[in-house]
């Protein structure tokens, strides 16, 4: 893996969770962290919780669905450190109910999933590129879901098929909508540095699956950090889970 003290590295979502311990992860593989969020008190106590353990942080409040503030995060990296080597776009909701069809879910969750889910990362990605393509080694990473899969979604044999997880299609399709914003990004820069890939982090217990999941989250942090820390001969357009390609 790709190491360097001075990487610069941008979590969204990161003031708790999988967010938060990616943050955690990558600040002691020696790389400055800026620990994004909606709240600034929150943000700024989630960084002290690195800084306090000696941990390179900086709290930049930012919510990804809201243009102005994704802007003004850019303005001030750029003013700081003029360059950013690794985004990852971790900020995501799930707010559908489990239990009901798929068809029950209503309309306007679909779209408030995607305005996060989806077009929350393109926003914050186009902001924050011009910056990427500053760095050396430029590294996006997008944190998607098993769920994300429709040849999970088929597989008889898996737990995504299943009343619980088919009660998530908004969630699903954003998720899979966020792999196939990743395959045309990494196409576009495939002539560059910068590497794009999505991750699949695990069945994590995390607030947003209601402490359900069958691991921790330092093990769900642990496929982002991989691809953030990827070195020159790692995949682009990818969609991982640790070193396994997962299936689309």
């Amino acid at each position: 893996m790709f190491k360097s003290s001075s990487s610069i590295a941008l979590i969204t979502g990161a003031t708790k969770g999988i967010g938060l311990e990616t943050a955690r992860q990558l600040a002691h593989e020696g790389v400055r962290v800026l620990i994004t969020g909606r709240d600034g008190d929150r943000t700024a106590r989630a960084a002290r919780v690195l800084t306090d353990a000696g941990l390179e942080s900086e709290p930049i409040m930012l919510d990804v669905t809201r243009q102005e503030t994704i802007a003004a995060a850019a303005d001030e990296i750029a003013r700081r450190h003029g360059r950013l080597d690794i985004l990852v776009n971790n900020a995501a909701i799930r707010v559908e109910a489990y239990g009901r069809s798929p068809s029950e879910q209503p309309l306007d969750q679909w779209r408030e999933t995607f305005e996060t889910n989806l077009f929350g990362v393109v926003a914050v990605t186009q902001a924050f590129l011009p910056l990427l393509h500053r760095s050396a080694a430029g590294r996006i990473v997008n944190v998607s879901s098993l769920l994300a899969s429709l040849s999970t979604h088929t597989d008889t044999s898996s737990y995504a098929y299943s009343d619980k997880f088919k009660s998530l299609p908004a969630y699903s399709a954003s998720k899979s909508a966020l792999n196939a914003w990743t395959i045309h990004l990494a196409y576009e820069l495939r002539d560059t540095p910068i590497k794009v890939n999505a991750v699949h982090p695990g069945y994590t217990k995390t607030d947003m699956n209601d402490g359900d999941g069958d691991q921790e989250v330092t093990a769900g942090a642990a496929t982002s950090v991989r691809m953030a820390l990827l070195d020159a001969d790692g995949p682009t357009g990818a969609y991982i889970h640790m070193a396994r390609t997962v299936p689309w």
